[in-house]
């Protein structure tokens, strides 16, 4: 018998997926939402009120240690050069296209999770616009290890702005996330683009407050901070938003920068 297993990010499209497959009563496993620490406070409501409009439990998982320590505490040994073997940095850094520490945790978490469940079948809420992306996924196998994969949203032709639009007629709205940003999960994550940036910096000034914090810390462990976006720190990147703020404010010059 196949164990259905919905991969539950919390945003739309995951969101969208489970509630259909529910409305069209399948049978669901369980639903696995993984807790990096870096959500949107937001998010948190938001998988609660599915967990209350489903009556379903979420399964909540947890990277191995924090996010803080595999970001600026870690000690990193050299694999070669003269300093193979001893340390030659403390902490990763933050993530970036190419060093997704962040998503290796998440496939340990899942692999650990599903290790023991017979007929497991992963189900992923990639929408029909982004079919492109099941090719990776089916011939890497790299998150369940061993597990078949479905695209339920493929599968029934549900775009994007169709699964948003879903999830709004049945009351989902994210505090609104989605007016300002395209993913809402980590509120951190640094394949956002920059204007989604400027938007966080000014909306949400907590979460951007945080970043700074936490980009400080690198420098400070590591005596050399890789970049959060591209080579710019979150501190480049909070100069070149004052500064832009300043050009604004200027008379003549126009709000769109």
């Amino acid at each position: 018998m196949a164990n259905q297993i919905v991969s539950f990010s919390g945003g739309k499209d995951s969101t969208a997926m489970l509630l259909m497959m529910l409305e069209r009563g399948e049978d669901v496993h369980s639903a696995v939402f993984f807790d990096t620490g870096w959500e949107f406070p937001a998010m948190h409501e938001h998988v609660a009120k599915v967990e209350k409009f489903t009556g379903l439990e979420i399964v909540k998982l947890k990277p191995s240690k924090p996010f803080s320590y595999w970001m600026f505490e870690r000690e990193v040994i050299a694999r070669k050069g003269e300093n193979k073997g001893k340390v030659h940095r403390i902490g990763n850094g933050w993530p970036s296209p190419m060093r997704r520490w962040c998503t290796r945790q998440k496939v340990a978490a899942i692999d650990a999770y599903i290790k023991d469940i017979e007929g497991v079948v992963s189900c992923i809420g990639y929408a029909a616009d982004e079919a492109h992306r099941t090719e990776a996924k089916q011939i890497n196998n790299k998150i369940e290890d061993g597990a078949e994969f479905r695209f339920p949203l493929i599968e029934w032709d549900v775009d994007e702005p169709a699964a948003l639009q879903y999830c709004y007629e049945r009351g989902f709205d994210w505090g609104g996330l989605y007016d300002h940003f395209r993913r809402v999960s980590c509120f951190c994550c640094p394949l956002q683009r920059l204007g989604e940036l400027r938007t966080l910096r000014r909306h949400f000034p907590d979460e951007w407050a945080t970043m700074l914090k936490w980009d400080a810390a690198i420098s400070e462990n590591s005596g050399h901070n890789r970049g959060f976006k591209r080579y710019d720190t979150v501190h480049d990147l909070e100069a070149r938003f004052t500064e832009e703020d300043r050009q604004i404010k200027l008379p003549g010059l126009s709000e769109a920068i």
